[in-house]
């Protein structure tokens, strides 16, 4: 288990913040050893938290040319046919993980192809469980060829806490099963469409782990 990249800045800032207050507060009170009692556990308790949304766990992935791996670890909350109107322009089947503050916050490529389209989009940031959050949140759309010429679509998307979404990929360059796509700071939801027809292997509820768990094969 290692720190991810993205928490480096967050987590010094964090610490530098902790420690001021716990440094100010001792100047302050007249009696500063029975503050520091219950703020410097406080401030460590805190500062676990945030190191928590950051850790970067060492795991196999499953590789295979047509399985499409879960892109984050979390619970699946959406399996439905729907509309994706900004790359595939027609029906699609939208499969959905959600991450809670416990789960890891890093996002894998659910399978290996080109990168067709990749736009970031400003948004809101209301709850990620809301439907129109898809659409309406801060999120980036990659799109990504497979070899057989089918084209899938991963959508990050922003949630009631997280602020800032990192995406890694890049138009035209090539995208590796498994390798790192991105980061989602505290949170929130991956959304992935898929080919009608395609060969779904979750249910609704399932927790997924990414780059292990199998959501479905291209058929």
């Amino acid at each position: 288990m290692t720190i991810h990249k993205e928490g480096f800045k967050i987590l010094g800032f964090t610490f530098i913040l902790l420690a001021l207050i716990n440094l100010a507060l001792a100047c302050i009170f007249a009696t500063p050893v029975s503050v520091l009692r219950w703020s410097l556990p406080l401030s460590f308790l805190l500062f676990f938290f945030v190191l928590n949304f950051f850790r970067s766990p060492k795991r196999e992935g499953y590789l295979h040319e047509n399985a499409i791996i879960a892109p984050a670890d979390g619970k699946i909350v959406v399996i439905e046919e729907v509309e994706e109107n900004e790359v595939l322009k027609g029906k699609a089947i939208m499969v959905s993980v959600f991450m809670n503050v416990f789960n890891v916050h890093i996002n894998w490529f659910p399978l290996s192809g080109v990168v067709k389209y990749f736009r970031h989009h400003n948004g809101r940031f209301m709850s990620a469980w809301l439907p129109k959050a898809s659409t309406e949140n801060e999120r980036t759309t990659v799109a990504i060829e497979h070899p057989s010429g089918k084209t899938i679509v991963v959508r990050q998307i922003a949630g009631a806490v997280a602020r800032r979404i990192v995406c890694y990929a890049v138009e035209s360059e090539k995208a590796q099963q498994g390798s790192q796509m991105g980061f989602i700071k505290f949170g929130s939801r991956v959304d992935v469409y898929l080919p009608v027809g395609t060969r779904i292997d979750v249910k609704l509820g399932q927790k997924v782990r990414g780059k292990q768990t199998i959501l479905g094969w291209l058929e």
